[in-house]
């Protein structure tokens, strides 16, 4: 090692990445206060060759494009990834050519979006609940419960500052704080409150909101904002790791976090022109309009425990009062409660239910809600009836809707179904009308279904096509035709073409389609139909095999699977698509045509946020002539805002072969590199990262990390864990022993 200055108007010799140049001091010290200043004036060590000349362990073809930019100032940009370039040019510090570097992306880049993007939607305020009220002063008991301490500011950077933190006890109330705050404007109760819960939603709010002006400030339009702001890939996401990093100790111990971030979208769910958006502690609607667009409609108010399913009919025959046409749903846990709403937003309180087991599902048939659990428990309320039922049936594995038909795939290898319009109650025993319609020759467990109705469907479901995929990997479709009546569906045909459980299945007018458990593996079929029904002449034809690969967090919650199902999405007579989000924290999604796999077009957040949720719904047109109803993809974000995309153009541009993209599938090697380069997979608690893009659906008695998951990212060019790092991987890794519902 030596960090002796070189003389004046030496030549500098180097040995970048084994790749010998020479140039001249000047040439290298033009840009002051980068890397080669520091260097050569002694400031940082270096490390030189048998030859003496200067070693620099970087890639050697970039440095070149680096160093004709310090001896002519012109770049050589064919060939070349900007990114990057523009980060080894912020690694040697040359400001200059940094700065061209993101003018050149941001020529393709605008926060006002490209062409599909439909419009912005702000978070809402975070509601605080009402802190508790008493009648009188603590006597000295309680009031010996409980010690305040000194104020607790939260600097710009986001690190806690307090006085006399030392003096800290456990069980003391921490109140924090943003610097501006004054004594003045703090909640009165704040110091008396006996549920220190309350205090801290309090408090977080307040946090919630100074994040929230950070990542506004970060998010300038200044082309001349610090290249730390610029180089970080998602200053939210950051942000929000810093904060937990340097509050643990206040919201886990042992330094597990437990702390939600309020303002982050969880689920994203859409009926008719409304729509409803999950936060961890609360729920906002929003309607649209001809002439005023997108409003927010109703924000719920606050919700201690964490919401995980949401529910949404927008057109509901009720009797409730305050003419309540729209009905929102939520669960947490086992609790479901349920509010009515007006076309102004007015809210009617309607009830809480409890299903007594965690709720896996929710969601409206007609006007009657219902709650799913794998455990086998159904739980409906109906809306003319104002009745609560809970019914018993076989551990559920998947299920659908059609019509007022729901279809139950269970564990034993049967489907049942229940016709929601004979609810509620049988006449003699209370119970709802569960059929079994049909069981697995192999009794294998169901877990997808799909159900398709004719257009010649009668009342009575007599023409009916089901499309179902089991735990071994079997798809088949099963019919009932007229001519089936009293005989029950009959076995149509049978495809073997995946090894592991199908997770999820679809029967359209024109496609079938299956995606199995290994790394969400898609295979298709067209479909020839007769006069509207499936036909054995010639029969269904094979189209296409490929993957959508989505890798998630290593424990993924309840509201992050429901709220980041990559599809297919579409009406069963229209095109239908797949929403691929590669890694968890990422600002861009792959829009796929479901039929073929090929790419439609790539959604990137205008605000360089991570997509936290999403979902494919379709408004209806205006009472204008020539008006029809639209498909748009609908994002929320880390920051809390919905982002909206006209996914009706992006078809019609990738049908005309407007776009050459249309012919390539997911991301590339190099995408999937950089996307993959985003994601932080040392933090996982394994040495070999999560690499199952779904664990939570597979059984567990099945391998936990497989030797083709491997290949598949090293085909991909990304390099693997070390080998002997596998067997603890192998035992660290846990998968979930539930087959989870899976809804096609």
């Amino acid at each position: 090692m030596s960090s002796q200055p070189l003389v004046p108007g030496d030549i500098v010799h180097l040995n970048v990445g084994g790749v010998r140049y020479a140039t001249s001091k000047q040439t290298l010290t033009w840009v002051p206060d980068s890397f080669f200043s520091s260097m050569l004036s002694g400031r940082i060590s270096t490390l030189r060759d048998e030859t003496g000349a200067i070693f620099i362990d970087r890639d050697p073809k970039l440095f070149s494009i680096i160093l004709n930019f310090l001896r002519t100032k012109n770049l050589d940009l064919r060939d070349v990834d900007i990114g990057i370039l523009r980060h080894e040019g912020e690694f040697y510090g040359i400001t200059p050519l940094v700065k061209r570097l993101i003018l050149c992306e941001d020529l393709n880049q605008s926060s006002c979006g490209d062409v599909l993007f439909h419009g912005y939607l702000l978070p809402p305020s975070v509601p605080v609940g009402e802190p508790p009220t008493y009648g009188g002063t603590l006597d000295k008991k309680e009031a010996a419960n409980f010690r305040i301490l000194p104020e607790c500011h939260i600097a710009p950077s986001g690190n806690v500052q307090a006085n006399n933190v030392s003096d800290a006890k456990p069980g003391s109330v921490l109140r924090i704080t943003t610097e501006s705050s004054s004594a003045s404007s703090r909640p009165p109760s704040a110091s008396h409150s006996r549920n220190s819960s309350v205090d801290n939603r309090v408090h977080m709010s307040q946090l919630s909101r100074s994040s929230s002006d950070l990542r506004t400030l970060g998010r300038g339009h200044s082309r001349t904002s610090s290249l730390d702001l610029r180089h970080s890939r998602n200053s939210s996401a950051d942000f929000t790791k810093s904060l937990r990093g340097d509050l643990g100790l206040y919201f886990g111990s042992h330094g597990t976090p437990v702390w939600t971030d309020p303002l982050r979208v969880r689920i994203v769910k859409g009926h008719h022109n409304w729509i409803a958006v999950a936060y961890a502690h609360f729920v906002a609607c929003y309607r649209l309009k001809d002439s005023t667009g997108w409003q927010r409609a109703f924000v719920s108010p606050h919700i201690e425990p964490v919401v995980e399913r949401i529910a949404l009919n927008a057109k509901v025959a009720t009797n409730q009062p305050e003419k309540c046409t729209k009905m929102l749903a939520i669960s947490c846990g086992p609790q479901v409660r349920l509010w009515g709403l007006s076309e102004d937003g007015a809210r009617a309180d309607i009830g809480t239910f409890n299903l007594n087991v965690p709720v896996d599902y929710l969601f409206f048939i007609g006007s009657q809600l219902v709650a799913l659990s794998h455990t086998g428990k159904v739980g409906v309320w109906h809306a003319m009836t104002q009745h609560w039922q809970i019914q018993d049936v076989v551990p559920i594995a998947s299920f659908d809707t059609a019509g007022s038909f729901l279809l139950l795939g269970c564990n034993n290898g049967s489907i049942y179904y229940i016709d929601m319009q004979k609810f509620p109650l049988r006449m003699k025993d209370n119970d709802l009308l569960v059929t079994e319609l049909y069981r697995d020759p192999s009794f294998d467990v169901i877990t997808a279904i799909s159900v398709y109705l004719t257009p010649k469907t009668s009342l009575r479901g007599n023409w009916i096509e089901i499309a179902y995929g089991t735990s071994s990997g079997t798809v088949r479709v099963i019919v009932q035709h007229p001519e089936t009546v009293g005989h029950g569906p009959q076995l149509f045909q049978t495809f073997t073409v995946h090894r592991t459980p199908v997770i999820k299945v679809m029967l359209s007018e024109k496609y079938l389609i299956s995606v199995c458990a290994e790394y969400n593996h898609v295979r298709t079929w067209s479909v020839t139909r007769f006069r509207g029904m499936i036909s054995t002449q010639p029969g269904s034809t094979p189209l296409a095999s490929f993957k959508v690969v989505s890798l998630e967090d290593l424990e993924p919650n309840l509201s992050y699977i429901a709220g980041n199902d990559c599809g297919p999405y579409g009406d069963k007579d229209d095109e239908q698509v797949f929403l691929q989000k590669v890694v968890p924290e990422t600002d861009q999604l792959y829009v796929r045509l479901a039929s073929s796999g090929n790419r439609i077009c790539i959604i990137k957040s205008v605000d360089a946020t991570t997509i936290t949720a999403f979902c494919v719904h379709e408004c209806e047109g205006s009472n204008r002539m020539g008006s029809r109803p639209r498909r748009y993809i609908f994002t929320g974000h880390s920051s809390g805002a919905i982002q909206m995309w006209d996914l009706t153009t992006a078809l019609d541009s990738a049908s005309k072969g407007a776009t050459a993209s249309n012919t390539v599938g997911g991301p590339t090697p190099q995408e999937l590199v950089r996307l993959i380069d985003q994601c932080d997979l040392t933090n996982s608690r394994c040495s070999t990262p999560c690499l199952s893009p779904s664990p939570y659906l597979l059984p567990g008695n099945m391998p936990r990390v497989k030797a083709s998951n491997i290949a598949f990212l090293s085909n991909q060019g990304v390099a693997p864990a070390a080998t002997e790092a596998e067997a603890s991987a192998s035992d660290n890794m846990e998968v979930s022993s539930d087959l989870n519902l899976s809804r096609c």
